[in-house]
């Protein structure tokens, strides 16, 4: 087998620290996978995994001659991609988005790149929780929110404008609140984290203070169609994202109220891998979600 290929499989397998997981990333046997790392360390003449039933992890020869592999891969492919600037892309990428921005945002648009990238080929994972971007074989993930140090490389794309919304009928029985005191007698319909569970507090920003409340609630959620969906039924009220019911306050199904205590918006994020250079593809795909997504909510 080709030596780069060697050096693929091995970085693969470190990442995602199964034979099995990243056999069917590559798309191959885990035979085969067994049988190139095998095929490395004798080339090496050192081991460079430990294998257990439960879980493959490099030796301390192993760290050091991934990230060497890292580089002479990352390497390689900026030279391959010399020749390849003129050729039109192709290739395979797995994309994860949170759940309404695909659905909304993401999925609609996609025919338009097709259109001007035809050989690339997508993946779009819509999910609210955070995707394991390394352990489950994904190119890049969009992220919203504060992120943790995760030692991925970020590009941040930019500010989320969040808005506070009630429905036509809740305003109706219990007026709207004009001042953040106004909100002791208010209802809210709460949101927890899928990734945590702990509830959100109201909040707003006083001046450059983040201020929050703790809001009254008959009900729950941890999804945000679920959220829209109560504040729809005139359940209370929420904070969202603008973008996200614009459709619903042009119908007059939804109102937004104290416009001059809004929360702080949100953070977005493009992560990707460690590697020093990313495909192509990638890095097209990526322009393209951002201009998309400044055109459409930032």
């Amino acid at each position: 087998m080709d030596r780069i290929d060697l050096f693929r499989i091995f970085t693969r397998v470190v990442d995602a620290a199964s034979f099995t997981r990243a056999a069917d990333l590559l798309g191959l046997p885990r035979s085969s996978v067994s049988a190139a790392i095998a095929e490395l360390e004798g080339r090496v003449g050192a081991r460079l995994l430990y294998r257990t039933t439960r879980r493959v992890s490099p030796t301390h020869d192993g760290l050091a001659f991934y990230d060497r592999c890292l580089r002479i891969i990352a390497d390689v492919e900026e030279t391959e991609g010399i020749f390849r600037q003129n050729v039109r892309p192709t290739g395979s990428l797995r994309v994860d988005v949170p759940g309404r921005i695909g659905r909304l945002i993401v999925s609609p648009a996609l025919p338009r790149f097709f259109e001007e990238y035809p050989g690339i080929d997508v993946t779009l994972g819509v999910t609210d929780r955070a995707v394991d971007l390394i352990g489950e074989g994904v190119d890049c993930v969009l992220r919203v929110g504060p992120l943790s140090d995760s030692g991925l490389i970020a590009r941040n794309v930019g500010k989320l404008p969040l808005i506070n919304v009630a429905g036509s009928g809740y305003l109706s029985r219990h007026g709207a609140p004009n001042s953040v005191e106004d909100l002791k007698e208010h209802w809210a319909v709460n949101y927890a984290s899928p990734s945590t569970g702990r509830v959100e507090q109201w909040e707003w920003m006083d001046g450059d203070v983040l201020r929050t409340l703790p809001m009254r609630s008959r009900v729950t959620v941890n999804g945000a169609e679920a959220y829209i969906a109560c504040c729809l039924a005139d359940l209370g009220l929420i904070q969202i994202p603008a973008y996200d019911v614009r459709d619903h306050i042009r119908a007059g199904e939804l109102i937004e109220v104290l416009p001059n205590q809004r929360a702080e918006p949100l953070p977005m994020t493009l992560l990707y891998s460690h590697r020093r250079h990313l495909p192509r593809r990638v890095q097209i795909f990526a322009d393209w979600l951002i201009a998309l997504l400044e055109r459409e909510i930032l």
